[in-house]
């Protein structure tokens, strides 16, 4: 049975592809889960990508990754810069945590350059596009199987 990595997307991400594209691309949220999930297949990994603008929602899932998921790819969106609440949840989870931005965060406005989340992230993947939801999940395969 393949490990389960759990893909969270913070606020505004389900409007990938229509929001501000010439910073976020064209690709829609759904193109990004599937392009996880089929690298996931590839790579003996099975993929539950879910997306909420509510933080205690994004908590709830954190939560219910604990001891089902052997990893958590989160993209926590503005979150990122704000979420002590999320920090704690991650905190509370054993498995692998790798943080993914889209843009490259350090070239924009100052109060995006923090992120709480990176504070507990094993692996932080920043202005790659989406193509960094596949590199973060190469990275979990490869420290799953370490």
């Amino acid at each position: 049975m393949p490990k389960l990595v759990t893909l969270l997307n913070g606020p505004n991400l389900n409007l990938l592809g229509l929001r501000q594209p010439e910073i976020y691309g064209r690709e829609t949220l759904d193109d990004v889960a599937a392009s996880v999930a089929d690298l996931g297949e590839e790579l003996g990994l099975a993929v539950r990508a879910m997306q909420s603008n509510h933080e205690g929602q994004l908590v709830d899932w954190i939560h219910a990754a604990r001891g089902t998921s052997a990893a958590i790819i989160i993209n926590p969106g503005a979150y990122s810069h704000t979420s002590v609440a999320i920090l704690d949840a991650l905190n509370a989870y054993d498995g692998v945590v790798m943080e993914v931005h889209i843009s490259q965060i350090h070239k924009r406005e100052v109060f995006r350059h923090h992120s709480y989340i990176s504070h507990r992230a094993d692996g932080v993947i920043v202005g790659c596009g989406t193509e960094g939801y596949l590199l973060a999940l190469r990275r979990i395969a490869s420290l799953l199987k370490a």
